[in-house]
């Protein structure tokens, strides 16, 4: 794990090495995509979460309660 973190970490020391300076235009739709990716992430981690809820929960629950009256 700490091999890719920085291989990772030297790929973007490399690209910022050669960095060039660019000239674009930014208009108002660029803004409302940036927005809607945002949206759609924070969306698709509530699925996920939702999904695996109960995955997390059973951590939390006990294993038998039946079981445990006797």
């Amino acid at each position: 794990m700490m091999r890719i973190a920085l291989c990772a970490a030297l790929a973007a020391a490399g690209a910022a090495a050669f960095e060039t300076p660019v000239h674009a235009y930014l208009d108002p739709g660029s803004g409302s995509m940036l927005l809607q990716v945002l949206l759609g992430g924070f969306a698709a981690v509530g699925v996920a979460a939702r999904l695996c809820w109960h995955r997390v929960t059973a951590a939390f629950r006990r294993r038998d309660a039946a079981r445990d009256r006797r």
